[in-house]
């Protein structure tokens, strides 16, 4: 069998880096000296490959590197993009880490190793999990040139079990680097960080955000070999961002091998230079704020209690301008239409930001991996990710800041139609309103159209290239002319300045987008999961109430349809199918019985909280508790999965019984 050029050096490599690891040279030469002067006659001064080779296989030599070369054949866990390379795999045993390459060699690729953790000192006191036990675990999730990867989840400790490595690819002809392979000057040129995320799930599923974290990786250019060690330590979030959750102990590689390093004063330096420039740009538009906001409140004094949002904190407490936080985001084939973008939006969940004590609301706009990791977020962090959605499909789209009833701060999305519509898009719903002005000069019988939206009043609107402050008499959203362009209704801010500090590469700084990743829940198993639980948790509770319970499986089967044209309405606001389904539900159920279902939605799959939800309305109660003659039970649960492993999951409850 013959190998191609590249994978006999790749072979080769492989080989060599193992055998330097186990110091095969260094044995082979003590055994060569004794060889020589044990064995060899005093006239005899040549020993020949046969004679060396049956010294090393004696010595045991070449059956330990026979052993540590274990090649297996699974799957590569990262999230690569396709490649025409086959993966060549082999097992450390002294380290117990399976290290998997996937590696072009006209490529650069960083290997990034996590190799444990220490001091998260808030599970000090957490106890040993038994085999089998379920456990807190933390997952890091990393996000670097448009690559996504997640490492296994480990069980919370205060030395969390972290060993995990992912293979970053550096070098993308996809980013449009060239196809030349990219050398240390050119990729000190390269400023993204690696994004590292720390999610905490507990015991029932639920995600918190632990750590955020944006790693310098350049370091690596200037150190010998291309290999660096480094201990990363994790601030908390929120209100938290100043106090030390853990540390991680990091290892960076570069593959293949750095012919020739950098001086590491080459790298401090360009870092040093971009921070400042970073920090000229931000300083420059700071003043522009100061300035556009001082020229805005000359025009009204009244303007000073209107929420216009220029900068908002993200989960490090850094103060960042709202317009770098939507970019135009595609999902490739994993969303169709903007209003499946809207649903998708819409099943992630809803969390407002933790804040110890009272004193009202904590700000936080998550960056948009922090959001995804956690799969939940806050009404700003839905709307951003909504616009930037809306944006990628080609709608003219911003994010509105104002409030809802009773002056509650809020966020929603507004998209500008050619034509001159105006449609508000509430991202924690998927709901959409058509916005019609009321006419204040209009005569007090004449009719005037009656807003549906919950929106009150709106201070500005923004996307990723503008930023415009509301300048009407009223800010109330229902009088309001959305007419963008008049600068004597919406004062608008320079698309220079949000360019020099919001465009993506403008200051190194700004997180970059990542992309979608998609569903790894598999929509049957799970819907039956959880069918399965919901049929136990009911006959449990009917057997405590002193009932008897009969399923009746065909009646449960024709509540599919309902399901499918509920989350069908959800999604495209037509409603279809539920003629059949009335009609089936006619057929199936006898002459003088009376059937009764309710259908409930949720966002989340834990089925005995889902269980005590549906007890707490007296509808769903009636049914599950129903007495009577010749009563037969019914449920059907359907996920319906979206991107992210989100999932909007419908769960109906149904009972016949004799009239």
């Amino acid at each position: 069998m013959s190998l191609p050029p590249e994978k006999a050096s790749e072979l080769k490599q492989l080989i060599h880096q193992q055998l330097s690891k186990m110091d095969v040279h260094g044995r082979i030469r003590e055994i060569l000296a004794d060889t020589i002067r044990e064995e060899l006659a005093p006239d005899q001064q040549q020993l020949s490959t046969e004679d060396l080779i049956k010294a090393l296989r004696r010595r045991g030599i070449i059956d330990d590197v026979m052993k540590e070369l274990n090649f297996v054949t699974d799957n590569v866990d990262q999230e690569l993009p396709p490649s025409p390379k086959q993966p060549v795999c082999f097992t450390d045993k002294q380290s117990t880490l399976l290290r998997k390459t996937n590696i072009d060699p006209t490529r650069r690729y960083l290997y990034l190793q996590v190799l444990g953790g220490k001091a998260f000192l808030e599970h000090l006191q957490e106890p040993e999990p038994l085999p089998g036990q379920v456990c807190s675990t933390f997952t890091l999730c990393l996000h670097f040139r448009n690559q996504r990867f997640r490492s296994k989840p480990v069980p919370c400790a205060c030395e969390p079990d972290f060993h995990d490595g992912f293979l970053l690819e550096v070098h993308r002809e996809s980013l449009g680097d060239g196809t030349r392979m990219a050398d240390s000057t050119t990729m000190l040129s390269i400023s993204d960080p690696i994004h590292m995320v720390l999610i905490k799930t507990d015991i029932f599923g639920e995600t918190t955000l632990v750590a955020s974290y944006f790693l310098e990786w350049r370091s690596v250019l200037g150190s010998e070999n291309g290999v660096t060690n480094l201990t990363v330590e994790l601030m908390g979030v929120g209100t938290e961002s100043k106090v030390s959750v853990g540390i991680l102990n990091i290892k960076l590689e570069m593959y293949p091998t750095l012919t020739q390093t950098l001086s590491q004063e080459v790298v401090n330096t360009q870092l040093a230079l971009e921070r400042q420039k970073t920090a000229e740009k931000e300083r420059l538009f700071l003043v522009y704020a100061k300035q556009w906001w001082r020229e805005y409140l000359q025009i009204r004094p009244s303007h000073n209690s209107r929420l216009v949002k220029i900068f908002a904190q993200d989960e490090n407490g850094v103060n960042r301008p709202v317009c770098s936080y939507v970019k135009p985001l595609r999902a490739g084939r994993l969303l169709d239409t903007p209003r499946q973008a809207a649903r998708f939006v819409n099943v992630l969940g809803y969390e407002r930001a933790p804040v110890i004590g009272g004193g009202g609301k904590q700000e936080q706009w998550c960056t948009l991996l922090a959001f995804l990791c956690r799969n939940k977020g806050d009404c700003e962090d839905h709307a951003n990710l909504l616009c930037s959605l809306l944006l990628g499909y080609g709608l003219e789209a911003f994010v509105c800041v104002g409030t809802k009833a009773k002056g509650v701060p809020h966020a929603w999305v507004m998209t500008c139609g050619t034509d001159g519509t105006i449609t508000f898009w509430e991202s924690l719903t998927g709901h959409r309103y058509i916005h019609k002005p009321v006419n204040p000069a209009e005569s007090p019988v004449a009719e005037q159209p009656k807003p549906l939206y919950p929106y009150r009043t709106i201070g500005c609107v923004f996307n990723h290239q503008m930023f415009l402050g509301n300048c009407q008499p009223s800010d109330s959203v229902e009088i309001c002319v959305f007419d963008l362009n008049d600068e004597s209704k919406w004062k608008p801010m320079s698309e220079e300045a949000i360019k020099s500090v919001c465009a993506p590469g403008a200051t190194t700084s700004l997180p970059p987008f990542p992309p979608l990743c998609a569903s790894t829940i598999d929509a049957s198993v799970t819907s039956n999961e959880i069918e399965m639980q919901l049929r136990l948790l009911v006959s449990e509770h009917r057997k405590d109430l002193g009932l008897t319970t009969v399923w009746e499986d065909q009646l449960s089967y024709l509540l599919s349809p309902a399901l499918a044209s509920y989350e069908f309405e959800r999604t495209t606001s037509i409603s279809a199918g539920n003629e059949e389904f009335q009609d089936a539900i006619r057929r199936a159920v006898p002459d003088g019985h009376t059937f009764k279902g309710f259908p409930i939605h949720f966002v989340y799959r834990n089925a005995r909280r889902a269980f005590a939800t549906c007890l707490r309305s007296p509808f769903c109660e009636e049914i599950i508790c129903c007495r009577g003659d010749q009563v037969r039970l019914a449920v059907r649960v359907r996920v319906f999965t979206y991107p992210e492993s989100a999932c909007a999951v419908w769960i109906m409850f149904a009972c016949e019984c004799a009239s």
